[in-house]
């Protein structure tokens, strides 16, 4: 079957899923505590919104798998939080000047969780329709809980395209591994895409039709 192409190299595949959900933490902190900066949280304040937005969506993904939330396996999840809020402390006089930078911090978040989502779906002998559902998710869910500790208003549902963006890339993901291309290649292939994009229904004000009430 064509899904056996992902377990050829479980060590690798598995070496790849760690370094992705760390970067992915280090990135949605960064943008979860910038955010709890922006409203004035103090310390502990910022540490739990930028941790919740680390690991909401893969925390949520692993329970509905059935395994060990990923955060719960090392430490370094919570490292990578504390180093985004020291980050965050440190240059916080530059943070308004670093707008786009955050935008970034929060894509390649997006990104990061995605493909991580996938991988982790796949090798639990999850359908590849579940692994993006999943990869959506893990991509997005953090975004969710970050806007509610915020009260703002979740930005997975208003116009702009973020989860539709982890969407495609998911099936991206699947047609490139459906095609039987490097691993590696695949992997990143679908970063990019993910982050084009995003960054391009920002560019062109791109977005999906608003739905409409009767007045």
């Amino acid at each position: 079957m064509w899904y056996e192409i992902f377990y050829r190299d479980p060590d690798f595949v598995r070496s790849i899923q760690v370094i992705l959900e760390l970067l992915g933490t280090l990135a949605f902190a960064l943008s979860g505590i910038r955010h709890a900066a922006e409203k004035k949280y103090d310390w502990f304040g910022g540490f739990v919104c930028g941790f919740s937005v680390a690991i909401g969506g893969g925390t949520l993904r692993d329970l509905m798998l059935g395994v060990t939330p990923f955060w719960m396996t090392s430490p370094f999840y919570v490292v990578c939080t504390m180093l985004a809020q020291v980050i965050v402390i440190v240059f916080a006089k530059y943070m308004k000047r670093l707008d786009n930078t955050w935008l970034l911090f929060d894509t390649i978040g997006l990104a990061l969780f995605t493909i991580a989502g996938i991988q982790k779906s796949l090798t639990c002998a999850q359908p590849f329709w579940v692994a993006i559902i999943m990869g959506c998710i893990t991509g997005c869910a953090g975004g969710i809980i970050r806007d509610v500790l915020l009260n703002k208003p979740p930005v997975v549902f208003q116009k702009e395209i973020y989860a539709m963006a982890s969407v495609a890339g998911g099936l991206l993901y699947w047609f490139m591994v459906w095609l039987e291309l490097n691993f590696a290649v695949t992997v990143v292939v679908t970063f990019i895409a993910i982050i084009t994009i995003r960054f391009l229904a920002l560019r062109y004000h791109i977005s999906l039709p608003v739905l409409q009430s009767e007045e």
